[in-house]
């Protein structure tokens, strides 16, 4: 039978053995969170609205940075983390392709989510400012007020006699008046002659604020 001593050798021993490793992952639990959260917020969600991803991507952050951190004795850091990146990368949703701009922050969080598990408990000061040159680095390029962006439609156009290069400046002012869009400049796709058709990808410009999901859509899913 253990003396009283003894039982609180163990009790000491477990605790010390414990509260470390459990504060810490609270500790970079709330900062991960918070950082993601403060991303995701104020960057991503003014401009897209998309309170789908808004949860998505917190959700997706929490599961990666838990499963990194409480797989990190495992000896696969960095391979584990390259994996992760090349799990999500050929993740096609079922209902709908991933935009760009959601990708590239899918890919940041994830990004983020690793570092925040991986690093060593003695880099604090590494892992702040780490996150704070991903928050600084979003803030100046979300913030670019003077970009202008080139947005691009696939339209299934009927007046087939306009396609040809001598013609294309009607071609312009028609798909201009019809769509109320100023174009930079066209490409003509597959041609039907049978049903008098054809695809013509216009790109315009549009401010940096103005995001369309479905520029390159044909036709509904």
């Amino acid at each position: 039978m253990l003396t009283d001593v003894e039982d609180l050798k163990i009790l000491d021993g477990s605790f010390t053995g414990i509260a470390p490793g459990l504060l810490a992952l609270l500790l970079r639990f709330l900062l991960n969170t918070l950082i993601i959260w403060i991303i995701i917020r104020f960057f991503y969600y003014p401009k897209s609205q998309r309170r789908d991803y808004f949860t998505t991507f917190m959700l997706i952050s929490i599961s990666i940075f838990l499963m990194v951190f409480l797989l990190g004795s495992v000896k696969i850091k960095v391979g584990f983390a390259l994996g992760l990146f090349a799990i999500f990368g050929i993740i096609r949703y079922r209902t709908e392709q991933i935009p760009i701009r959601e990708m590239t922050y899918m890919f940041t969080i994830i990004a983020i989510s690793v570092i925040n598990a991986l690093t060593e408990n003695e880099s604090w000061a590494a892992l702040l400012v780490t996150n704070a040159i991903f928050i600084i680095s979003i803030w100046i390029l979300e913030s670019a007020k003077n970009l202008k962006h080139t947005s691009c439609k696939i339209i299934l156009y009927d007046k087939i006699e306009l396609i040809i290069p001598d013609r294309k400046q009607e071609l312009v002012a028609d798909l201009e008046k019809r769509t109320g869009l100023k174009i930079k400049d066209l490409e003509i796709g597959h041609i039907d002659f049978i049903k008098d058709s054809a695809y013509v990808k216009i790109y315009y410009e549009t401010s940096a604020d103005q995001i369309n999901t479905i520029d390159g859509m044909i036709k509904p899913h």
